[in-house]
């Protein structure tokens, strides 16, 4: 089948999901953070499987250098230096911004706040369509590194569980990984840059985790001192040491405790493979020539021999320190409106609604509400949405009768797990895969009385990581034109 020259213009609500076989989409993935950022342009193919449009083949055609991220002052990031590094990077990519289909733009660390993610969106405002726009936390920015790296997807292929640590600036981040999905994820607060030297070895940059890890060293830091090589190795020794009580699923200590950024993990088994991902990771695998006045080379080396004593193996992933977004897909598909679910039809459009895709046992002729809640909680909390400040969209594969007990324990179990947003005046969003939209609608408003907006829509399967626009309804059909943005990893399960 001959490859369709397909631009923005295929997210119009005119078009079907069966009129497209297959189509290439330019994809840009930004990931600007705490102390690096970067650019990754790709090209993806996609074909019709199914119910979805699914990536068969990406292509990364260039990549930007690594940008220390810059500063007018230890928070504020430099937006206009900012902007001339994206600018140069389109320029030595060889491609005008217009040429771009889709994206997606990462925020971590303190890209998220909100003075900077305001002035960095202003960078890509004329792009603000085609682009998925991302704030993560530490959960959800662990999540994305293990997916970004391949530990997921090297998970699937071992039928085995991974580890995958990603060390950056300011925080380590661990996911553990089995089967194709992330099971847990937790970060404490271990980074290469958490102090930084300038080119005589003087102190430019002091994290507070630092001078924690200073005094239990028994070293003396401040800005201008210059540290011995033997005050940086204490100092690293007790980074390490906090590290390793993470991913050698002990009890933490007290001390461990108080650094970790997210709750402790309380996975106890075995781990067949290691992956680390992350700038420090770059000196792990030998990829960095030289350093950039931070603790990285010095934490590689004491991470890799503590990880080596323990007797696993260490896999290279498939990115390092690129272990993040490369861009995001994006195709419209036209649902029916005979099965779906909409009241009041004011509550559409909505843009942007990022998807979980919780584990929901549908084997049994009984539905556990509560075991329903408890997936459902765990989704949220793995993508940072827990907080409930923002809609999401509950996506899950029906299996079984409808029948009125098994409807009713669903329901019940997802208004339980969705309590925080729906307490927040947002709709309640649902996709499936099977046709019964209609009934679920209904039943939530008719039996249960809710009194939040209900968004039920059927016929699309999406997935963790997939973010969906649905449109007004189409008066003449029923339909509603739904929008599916995917983030596009390096790797995947």
């Amino acid at each position: 089948m001959a490859v369709q020259e397909i631009r923005a213009s295929f997210t119009s609500s005119a078009r079907h999901i069966v009129d497209e076989g297959e189509f290439d989409l330019t994809s840009v993935g930004v990931d600007i953070g705490s102390s690096t950022s970067h650019l990754v342009f790709s090209r993806l193919h996609m074909e019709c499987i199914g119910s979805r449009y699914k990536i068969v083949k990406r292509e990364i055609i260039a990549e930007s250098d690594i940008l220390l991220t810059p500063y007018v002052n230890g928070e504020v990031i430099d937006s206009d230096a900012l902007g001339r590094f994206i600018e140069a990077s389109y320029a030595k990519a060889n491609l005008k911004r217009d040429a771009i289909d889709t994206g997606a733009l990462i925020l971590t660390g303190v890209a998220v706040r909100r003075s900077n993610a305001r002035a960095i969106a202003d960078l890509f405002a004329a792009e603000a369509g085609k682009f998925v726009a991302v704030s993560a936390g530490d959960g959800l920015e662990t999540t994305m590194a293990a997916h970004g790296s391949g530990a997921v997807g090297l998970s699937a292929q071992i039928d085995g569980v991974v580890m995958n640590i990603d060390i950056g600036g300011g925080t380590s981040k661990i996911a553990i990984c089995e089967k194709g999905h992330v099971l847990e994820v937790t970060a404490i607060d271990v980074g290469a840059r958490l102090l930084a030297m300038d080119s005589d070895g003087k102190i430019v940059r002091i994290e507070e985790a630092a001078r924690t890890y200073a005094k239990e060293a028994g070293v003396k830091i401040d800005f201008g001192l210059t540290p011995s090589a033997a005050d940086l190795d204490a100092i690293v020794a007790r980074m390490t040491a906090r590290l390793m009580e993470v991913v050698a699923l002990r009890d933490m200590t007290p001390e461990g405790q108080a650094l970790l950024r997210l709750p402790a993990l309380t996975y106890r088994g075995k781990i067949d493979a290691v992956t680390f991902s992350g700038g420090v990771s770059e000196f792990i695998y030998n990829k960095a020539a030289t350093g950039f006045g931070d603790l990285g080379a010095l934490v590689a080396k004491a991470v890799r021999k503590e990880i080596d004593a323990l007797g696993i193996a260490v896999h290279e992933p498939a990115a390092t320190i690129r272990a993040t977004v490369i861009g995001a897909s994006q195709y419209t598909v036209q649902v029916s409106g005979n099965t779906i679910f909409i009241n009041p039809t004011t509550a559409v459009p909505v843009r942007n609604v990022p998807v979980i895709a919780p584990e929901i046992d549908f084997a049994g002729e009984e539905i556990d509400p509560a075991a329903v809640a408890a997936a459902i909680n765990t989704s949220l909390t793995r993508l940072d949405l827990a907080h409930g400040h923002d809609p999401v969209g509950l996506s899950f594969k029906w299996n079984g009768s409808a029948t009125f007990r098994r409807l009713d324990d669903f329901c019940k179990g997802v208004h339980e797990g969705l309590r925080e947003h729906l307490a927040k005046d947002h709709p309640l969003i649902m996709v499936n895969d099977s046709d019964i939209g209609g009934l679920l609608g209904l039943h939530l408003t008719e039996e249960m009385r809710l009194e939040c907006p209900v968004i039920s829509i059927d016929g699309i399967e999406l997935k963790e990581f997939d973010y969906i626009d649905i449109g007004e309804l189409i008066p003449s059909s029923g339909a509603v034109p739904v929008v599916i943005k995917s983030l596009v990893f390096p790797a995947s399960a």
